[in-house]
């Protein structure tokens, strides 16, 4: 494993919640649950950290669509004595898939972008060499994970990306001519398969469709309409807490995926920031979001197909923890960092928890287990 790696993007989410009702932590989610008065965040984190010590956790607890708690404690990194402060930022890996997909909607809502268009004439210029099996192809599928396309392009392309000074546009459409060059997992719309390849030629094509670099749109469409002040893409730097590996912290070209993938997943921002978009999210489908009809949030939470389990950005759960419930659920690791979001958008309520740590020193399974004990706090 090296520290150029793609992969993690992609194996995040089917390690941390696919097949179970219960993903984010079995042992955690058969203990009792505790009353919400009962879950002090700074203790739990406190003793989160101490059992897995890790650098730093953060968390944000929303109700009814209202930030009712958030605590963020640790070191910025290991061995240093720098605090997290609660206007540090945070790294969300594939978690930025969701806002990709929004700023995805708003192009269609704006008749820049449909859902049904096949990639053919979407990418007409890879069409010829794309597999046949991905012609039809629409960006719906590509952000749902129904279009077949393999997780990741080969690994060994990933030190490619990080030396190539390419604009990222054109980095893009060479990544997207190597995806669309392997053979489908699957046929189109006959399985879930998650793919970061999906979301990055999604990126590629609302490039195309806007005129503006991803990370421009991205601050456009998303960042400014939020005022999400603190958000950008790529590794952290000194003076906010940096991501770990083996125990130590990252910076530069190691504390990042290539900047190429970022549709993927390459954001970081606040804790206030993510719990912003999370609450427009939620608000979105009750008509009071700032960036989307309703009908096009709902479309965002919305399975792609009958017995399916992504929508948009999402996996989409009955049941979480041990509670019923329409949840919308999502990790994000990056080899350094681990983060999660849960959203219950019928309620407004949400959880979010991140570590600057990740999969290498079970930091995943600390923050799943802060989310559960959060989330079973919620329960009527």
């Amino acid at each position: 494993m090296t520290n150029n790696r793609i992969w993690p993007l992609a194996l995040t989410l089917c390690a941390a919640l696919a097949g179970s009702a219960v993903p984010l932590s079995a042992a955690a989610a058969d203990a009792p649950a505790p009353t919400a008065q009962a879950v002090g965040l700074d203790a739990l984190l406190k003793d989160s950290l101490a059992s897995a010590q890790l650098p730093a956790m953060g968390a944000v607890v929303i109700r009814q669509g209202r930030v009712t708690q958030q605590a963020a404690l640790g070191l910025r990194a290991q061995g240093g004595a720098d605090l997290v402060q609660p206007g540090d930022v945070w790294h969300l890996g594939s978690n930025g898939k969701a806002m990709t997909a929004t700023v995805v909607a708003r192009l269609v809502e704006r008749g820049l972008l449909s859902w049904d268009t096949p990639l053919s004439r979407l990418l007409p210029e890879l069409a010829d060499d794309m597999q046949s099996a991905y012609r039809d192809v629409n960006l719906r599928d590509l952000l749902t994970h129904q279009s077949g396309l393999q997780a990741d392009i080969d690994e060994s392309w990933a030190a490619v990306f990080h030396q190539d000074k390419r604009p990222l546009h054109e980095q893009r459409m060479a990544y997207a001519r190597l995806a669309l060059a392997q053979a489908p997992a699957f046929a189109r719309g006959t399985a879930d398969g998650y793919s970061n390849n999906g979301f990055v030629i999604a990126g590629l094509i609302a490039e195309r469709a806007s005129g503006l670099p991803f990370e421009a749109l991205m601050q456009r469409e998303l960042f400014d309409p939020l005022g999400l002040s603190s958000a950008g893409f790529g590794a952290t730097h000194r003076g906010q807490p940096l991501g770990h590996k083996a125990g130590k912290p990252v910076e530069g070209m190691a504390g990042d995926n290539p900047a190429v993938i970022a549709p993927a997943g390459g954001i970081y921002m606040s804790l206030d920031d993510w719990a912003r978009f999370a609450v427009d999210q939620m608000a979105g489908e009750q008509g009071r979001g700032k960036l989307l009809k309703p009908e096009s949030y709902r479309l965002l939470h919305d399975v792609a197909r009958a017995g399916g389990k992504f929508s948009p950005g999402w996996r989409v759960q009955g049941s979480m923890a041990g509670v019923t419930a329409r949840h919308l659920a999502h990790t994000g690791s990056n080899e350094a960092w681990f983060a999660l979001i849960v959203l219950k958008p019928d309620s407004e309520d949400a959880v979010l928890v991140a570590s600057n740590a990740s999969e290498d020193v079970k930091a995943d399974k600390a923050v799943r287990e802060v989310a559960v004990r959060l989330l079973k706090a919620m329960a009527p």
